[in-house]
């Protein structure tokens, strides 16, 4: 990969970036390919990724209908953690994590890894006894959980609403360290970058509209760019996973609904961990350019539209407040909102599909983009070699058949039954 100077990066500032060579190539399409890996986002891009690091396999293609990072991994609020109680969950995340650690080293490329710590609030003595007992399932896999007094969060969150009246009391927290956050659009321009460099062909506008098949197994696709042949297919198109398995005529345990998240202006530093609720669905970070990042509550309907409603803003903006008073003195800059697949028991999907030749990455709920190394990494596994990656196998998809759901929350997501 070629290097640019301080110099050379200066003058490209100044002159528009004339002379720039592409990040990663455009090629067009071949005939055929080993592996086709449709969509491309952070989850799509690392899967080709390691494919070609790890297992070797090089003629793979990654077809993106628009372009790279321009779903998911740029619609999010760029959270990593690996605190999740169950242990399938757990260790799937954290080997992300220490993916994560790693992956500007990895890429050659600054992803903007910031580990400032993930730290869920406790408002009551039950969400502290939960806090507890997660904590204490995260200590026994090895994977570091504190759980803090209503001081120790005071002193690491001050302009938390610490007050006797506050709407949502404080009576502590547990914080994940190594957690923080992350750039989402440079982790996607990392592994394409990457992903090139060892011959991975990266093609956008290339929308998948069908899959040929033959004697029952899938042996290619059909696209707005024409017929590509291929050995083995994945599907990895977070909130498109349905429509996608629906053009070969399957029917997904996943609904996609929007999720919503908006910035304020940029002030100082103030907000320096990441902070979440234990009982609220609300998240609070403060990005790199100092704008305080926002998040809450799914529209909790199906829907495929980018774009959200303004009740649920709403209801973000009013939890943070409550929790942070500061913050209603802060404009709101924009908004965002992305399409997030829901499986019925809220743990993702990795898993062959019952057309063969087929696979799926999906179902990620709102968990996708801090799994996108781990995702990546055991998705690459299953498609190299047709058989799960110990870490993936608890999430197959005959899990719901089987009875075995992953059920984080301890209520399964199944909205229609709410």
């Amino acid at each position: 990969m070629k290097r640019y100077s301080a110099l050379a990066l200066l003058k490209a500032g100044l002159t528009g970036q004339r002379g720039w060579e592409r990040a990663w190539r455009d090629p067009e399409p071949k005939r055929d390919y080993d592996v086709i890996v449709i969509g491309g986002g952070g989850h799509g891009l690392s899967t080709a990724y390691y494919l070609a690091k790890v297992h070797g396999i090089r003629n793979v293609a990654v077809l993106e209908r628009g372009w790279i990072g321009g779903g998911n991994t740029g619609r999010n609020t760029t959270i990593v953690r690996s605190n999740y109680r169950q242990k399938p969950l757990h260790d799937l995340f954290d080997f992300a994590l220490g993916l994560w650690e790693g992956m500007s080293d990895e890429l050659n490329y600054n992803v903007m890894f910031s580990p400032r710590g993930a730290l869920f609030l406790g408002h009551s003595d039950g969400d502290m006894t939960q806090l507890a007992q997660r904590g204490d399932a995260l200590r026994c896999s090895g994977i570091d959980a504190d759980l803090l007094s209503r001081d120790d969060v005071r002193k690491l969150v001050p302009f938390l609403d610490m007050s006797e009246g506050a709407r949502f009391p404080i009576h502590g927290g547990l914080i994940q360290r190594r957690g923080g956050t992350a750039r989402h659009d440079a982790v996607a321009w990392g592994y394409a970058r990457a992903a090139d460099a060892l011959g991975v062909d990266v093609i956008q506008q290339c929308e998948v509209t069908g899959f040929t098949l033959a004697g029952g197994r899938v042996t290619g696709v059909e696209t707005t760019r024409g017929q590509i042949g291929a050995g083995r297919v994945g599907i990895c198109v977070a909130g498109s996973s349905g429509r996608v398995a629906a053009l070969a005529g399957l029917t997904l345990p996943i609904e996609a609904h929007t999720l919503q998240a908006f910035v304020t202006e940029p002030v100082k530093p103030m907000i320096d961990t990441v902070v979440m609720s234990q009982s609220l669905h609300c998240y609070i970070s403060q990005s790199d350019k100092g704008g305080i990042v926002l998040g809450g509550d799914p529209d909790q309907f199906p829907s495929y539209a980018q774009r959200g409603l303004p009740v649920r803003l709403e209801k973000a903006a009013a939890e943070a407040i409550a929790l942070v008073p500061a913050l209603s003195r802060l404009r709101m800059v924009r908004c965002w909102s992305g399409t997030t697949d829901m499986s019925f028991d809220g743990s993702p999907i990795l898993s062959p599909l019952p057309v063969d030749g087929l696979y799926l990455n999906g179902g990620w709920c709102y968990g996708g983009f801090k799994a996108t190394p781990g995702s990546g990494w055991c998705y690459a596994h299953l498609l190299a070699t047709g058989t799960s990656h110990p870490l993936a196998a608890p999430f197959a998809l005959d899990r719901f058949a089987r009875g075995a759901t992953i059920d984080e929350a301890g209520v399964g997501f199944m909205p229609q039954l709410r």
